[in-house]
Parts: C-alpha cells; structure tokens; sequence
C-alpha cells in the first residue's frame, strides 16, 4: 500500500520547505513540488502551458507510484481549488494507494511577514504579497485536512500530517 500526500496551500505558507521536511521523515519517500514544472522564463500562464504542467505533474507522480521503490509520495502545489486536486486525483493510478489531502493555511499576518522576508531577499516579487492574500480563504472550501502554521515551524507541521493523516473517501 502506498502513500500519497497532496498538500495545498498558497505561495510563501511553507509548502516546499514543510515537504522536503516529510521527505526525510517518512520511510521511501519521493517528493515532486509543482513549482518544479512552472520553472521557465518567461514564466506564461495560459491554456497550452497549464495542460502542459498538469500532464507533466500526472507523469511524474504515476511514474512515482508505479516505482516499486518509493512507498510515500509527496507532491505539493497552491491547489486553490477542489477541482484541481480532483483532476490530479482522477488521473493517478491509485490501486493500493491511500491518499491524504492537506492545506496548509496561515493568519494573514504570518503569511505578510512570511512573504516580505523573501521579497526582502529578493526571492519572491511585490505583487506576489496580493496575489497570496487573495487565495488564503480559497482553502476553507477544500475537502482537506487545514493545518495552521502560523506559529509552527516545518518541522512541527510535518509531524502534525503525518500525525493527522485522513484517509480519503473515494
């Protein structure tokens, strides 16, 4: 039986780092970050290039699943809406899977400071503090697991998913 974690959230609430966390703690584990398949420049958002990432994230993590040897997968992305995790989710070979859902969400003033330490670093762009605000209440809509990380470092919050792991009703 294998383990897949989808775990949602909006930019700069700590997805990447909270994963590549797990990644270590969990036993046999491959860890794909959708940002992975965004990496371009120019960075282009339209109708071609969103099918191109989406049958690019379904490769990867099928490939992952039908790898005898990873156990655990863990892919995270902003995945906004339900209905983005339900497409990945309706693609993926999930025979002997179990799958848990997550969002990782945050007070509106732990994501600003968040966010205006990378934009400080220059890791991260000013428009990106709006855009992020915006999609924060988009995850109390979710069918997920909320974990709020507001005050919680990776480490804490990688522990509370494995300690909280729902298994989906299909």
């Amino acid at each position: 039986m294998k383990n897949i974690y989808l775990i949602g959230g909006t930019m700069g609430v700590g997805k990447t780092t909270t994963c590549q966390v797990l990644k270590k703690k969990l036993p046999n584990c491959a860890f794909l970050d959708g940002d992975w398949c965004w990496d371009m420049d120019p960075f282009q958002v339209n109708e071609e290039t969103k099918a191109m990432v989406m049958e690019n994230i379904i490769f990867m993590l099928n490939s992952f699943i039908r790898c005898s040897v990873y156990e655990n997968i863990v892919f995270c992305w902003v995945m906004h809406e339900q209905e983005i995790m339900d497409r990945i989710l309706a693609r993926l070979e999930l025979k002997d899977c179990q799958v848990f859902l997550f969002s990782l969400v945050a007070s509106p003033k732990a994501l600003k400071i968040r966010l205006q330490k990378d934009i400080d670093q220059g890791l991260r762009t000013e428009d990106v503090l709006r855009r992020s605000m915006d999609r924060l209440p988009l995850y109390e809509k979710l069918d997920t697991v909320k974990i709020d990380v507001s005050n919680i470092s990776p480490e804490e919050t990688a522990r509370q998913i494995i300690m909280n792991r729902i298994i989906r009703k299909e």
